[in-house]
């Protein structure tokens, strides 16, 4: 039978409803990308992703969360990365219903569909088949899908020759407690630890065996294909086709081999980092390198409120700062510690890939712990648990530098964090080391440390006291 096509003067869209009665499915074509544009950013967010923390590669379909639950604020939704490579991935449903943007890889994407329920697959695995429906995508295009809970789908190239990637996507679940959800996926979703293949569900095994029968024949399942630069079946639409997969393999193999990264770069903030004129009385970096002449010293502050620190441990927020230092890093500081190294390991200075004021953190002696993992100099806790710090610090050829990072819980609502630096040079070269970084310190690196530090600690606590406040009595 022909196909019949028409023309639009909007987006191009395709609503299929369902056979079981839920919600339909409804397909949107949104713009036509440069050539090449969907292998690139498949290429480029696959690599982003694989250096994510929350990274899960399973069922053919790798992904990250990206923003998760807040039930104690009434937040229901979860956004999620994934992307499809060339294989495609199996064909399953989820209890709730979905709602994502895409991009095409440069060899277009099939999207599959059938609505069928439980019960009527249960009555003949023939009626999962006769629901089916596929939607062709182009090449390099953005596009919309929303269907509902329920609905089996499957995504997958173009061409099953094809070897570019189906498209990667950003994925909104609206309500992540959506659907019947048996009770220990339920407790998964409220603790915020549900991730993609958590919430899928495979297809039965009767109804895999027809879709790889050797009488199945998808090339007899009722189709629509979108299209914005040329129209489906004809010569100009080839030719673009073969355009966009040449494009698109030199761009996603040079996206590939380039690597991937970002950048963050803080301006003004409510948690305004602010320089001390002196470390604060009591502080443990007031007894640091008694006795020797001080050739630099400072000491930045940043007060947290808003939240709730009624019932906070000074240590365990001391050691969650400590934990952002080593994972929260600022990209411009790797940065300038990757170049730092690079000039002067050669002089037999010590190197590390943490910014100065924290690297000891990484250093190999364990003769004195905090919290049994941070090797320090010197630490203290008050009784009351409200004032915990650290010293960090070297010894090295050109001069000796100690720092104090500290948590203070003033009240309820205020928290302290300084981290302060001390320093003291041996020679001329530490001098002239000293006068050569002081002011990137001073200005960028101490406080863009602290800034990510806290931030980490930050997410830490929150994430605590939802699970203390979600766990069953």
């Amino acid at each position: 039978m022909p196909s019949l096509t028409q023309t639009v003067d909007t987006f191009p869209s395709v609503r299929i409803p369902s056979e079981s009665g839920g919600l339909a499915v409804e397909v949107c074509l949104i713009a036509q990308m440069g050539h090449g544009a969907g292998s690139h950013l498949f290429a480029s967010v696959a690599s982003r992703q694989r250096q994510h923390g929350a990274f899960v590669d399973e069922l053919d379909e790798p992904s990250v969360k990206l923003g998760g639950t807040n039930f104690l604020k009434g937040d229901a939704t979860s956004l999620y990365s994934f992307v499809v490579g060339p294989a495609g991935h199996p064909f399953h449903r989820h209890a709730g219903h979905r709602i994502f943007t895409a991009v095409s890889g440069s060899g277009g994407a099939q999207l599959r569909f059938s609505s069928v329920s439980t019960q009527q697959i249960a009555e003949d695995p023939h009626n999962f088949v006769r629901a089916l429906r596929f939607i062709n995508i182009p090449p390099d295009c953005m596009f919309t899908v929303r269907f509902g809970g329920e609905t089996w789908h499957q995504f997958s190239p173009l061409s099953r020759k094809s070897m570019h990637p189906a498209f990667f996507a950003l994925s909104c679940h609206t309500n992540e407690l959506g659907g019947n959800l048996p009770h220990d996926l339920k407790q998964k979703v409220l603790a915020n630890e549900a991730s993609i293949p958590a919430l899928t569900e495979l297809l039965p095994p009767e109804v895999a065996a027809l879709l790889e029968a050797q009488e199945f024949d998808a090339a007899s399942i009722p189709a629509t294909t979108l299209s914005l630069e040329a129209p489906p079946g004809t010569l100009r639409r080839v030719l673009c086709n073969a355009a966009r997969s040449s494009v698109g393999w030199l761009r996603g193999a040079w996206s590939s081999w380039q690597g991937a990264s970002g950048f963050l770069s803080y301006g003004g903030s409510g948690r305004a980092v602010k320089e001390l004129k002196a470390a604060p009385a009591g502080s443990l970096l007031n007894q640091q390198l008694a006795g020797m002449p001080v050739h630099h010293d400072d000491t930045f502050s940043l007060r947290i409120t808003g939240a709730s620190f009624k019932d906070a441990s000074a240590a365990q927020l001391l050691a969650s700062v400590l934990e952002g230092f080593l994972l929260n890093r600022p990209g411009g500081v790797s940065s300038l510690m990757a170049l730092r190294n690079a000039l002067v390991k050669p002089l037999g200075l010590r190197t590390s890939p943490l910014g100065c004021p924290v690297s000891s953190l990484l250093s190999a002696d364990i003769d004195t712990l905090f919290a049994k993992r941070y090797p320090v100099f010197d630490q203290s806790l008050n009784p009351a648990d409200t004032r915990a710090q650290v010293i960090l610090g070297a010894n090295d050829k050109h001069l000796l530098f100690r720092s104090c990072v500290a948590v203070e819980i003033v009240d309820e609502h205020h928290v302290d964090i300084t981290l302060g630096t001390r320093v003291h040079c041996k020679n001329l070269f530490g001098r002239f080391y000293m006068n050569a970084i002081a002011y990137t310190h001073r200005r960028y690196v101490a406080p863009a440390m602290l800034r990510l530090a806290v931030e980490f600690a930050l997410g830490e606590v929150e994430d605590f006291q939802m699970h203390s406040r979600l766990a069953p009595a």
